[in-house]
């Protein structure tokens, strides 16, 4: 018999995860996911794409500020799931949810665990250079993503992929992997693998000193942050003491050392607009400037003129 499960998520990286169980059938009892919240610069209410996509399925939707109000844990209990299953919730559940459903509760997590526990880990492996990375899911309990690892499945990083090209794809995998682990878990054969606490690494949620581009840095960090941050929140620096978003961008070698000052911006080239770094060239090819659209090089270059002085900083 299929146990009857609520699902936790909030953001786009949680419907693969939604809808495969839906489409195989499982009891979905209801969709908790987080208040709507102003967006915009009219600030208008918008729901969570899980919360859509709840709706379109005529699931309950409960939106509780906090899963620890006494409120929610009475719902919770009236609930009664045989299982919890969690993919990019947005809040950190306490022992009461944890301990209740006796099938226990189910994390997707875009990582290999231990490596990169936290809120920020497709972005911070991309930042950090990493040539792999996975879907881990994980029987929770009260640490930050420290809970039993029941399946894990690794995936190379292409070295062009960016943030949302990743994201995609280990939402996908990781669709596929929690399938596999509820099924494990209903029939009784799962098994549990401790976390090895000698691997455990951190991704903590991004702050904007984070996203802000250093270009004393070397290329290949640059590059990496570009890419890890793309499209959303971005990668920034100041042109003119504008907010200039950059997207993507390729690297390029230094001919001479010592050629120009870091950030200082060179010719439009065939590989996009060169930045100088501190051991090379970046050249920039899709941008977006405070108060205007996000644009290839060429285009935002047809309608805004570089100067010789110009410096990102």
């Amino acid at each position: 018999m299929k146990p009857k499960i609520l699902f936790m998520g909030t953001p786009e990286f949680a419907i693969p995860s939604l809808k495969i169980l839906i489409s195989n059938d499982y009891p979905v009892l209801g969709v908790v996911t987080q208040p709507d919240r102003p967006k915009g610069r009219g600030q208008k209410s918008v729901s969570s794409p899980v919360k859509v996509v709840a709706e379109q399925y005529n699931l309950k939707i409960f939106q509780p500020e906090s899963v620890r109000d006494k409120e929610f844990l009475d719902t919770f209990s009236e609930i009664s799931p045989d299982m919890v299953i969690l993919t990019a919730f947005g809040q950190i559940l306490p022992r009461e949810i944890i301990e209740f459903p006796p099938m226990g509760c189910l994390n997707v997590h875009p990582s290999l665990l231990p490596k990169y526990r936290g809120a920020a880990p497709i972005n911070r492996a991309l930042i950090n250079g990493e040539e792999k990375t996975g879907v881990t899911i994980m029987l929770m309990d009260e640490g930050v993503d420290s809970g039993d690892i029941i399946l894990q499945e690794g995936t190379d990083i292409d070295p062009d992929e960016t943030f949302d090209d990743l994201h995609n794809r280990l939402s996908q995998i990781g669709a596929g992997l929690l399938l596999n682990a509820v099924k494990d878990v209903t029939s009784g054969t799962v098994t549990r693998t401790p976390q090895d606490s000698s691997l455990i690494t951190f991704a903590p949620r991004l702050t904007r000193e984070t996203r802000h581009i250093n270009w004393e840095n070397s290329v290949k960090d640059i590059i990496n942050l570009i890419r890890g941050l793309s499209s959303s929140p971005g990668a920034y620096s100041f042109l003119r003491e504008k907010k200039l978003k950059i997207f993507f961008a390729v690297s390029g070698k230094m001919k001479t050392s010592g050629e120009k000052e870091p950030g200082k911006l060179g010719k439009l080239m065939e590989s996009g607009l060169q930045v100088t770094a501190k051991d090379g060239h970046v050249y920039i090819q899709e941008v977006q400037l405070e108060g205007r659209k996000r644009m290839l090089i060429d285009d935002f270059l047809r309608g805004y003129q570089i100067f010789s002085d110009d410096v990102l900083e």
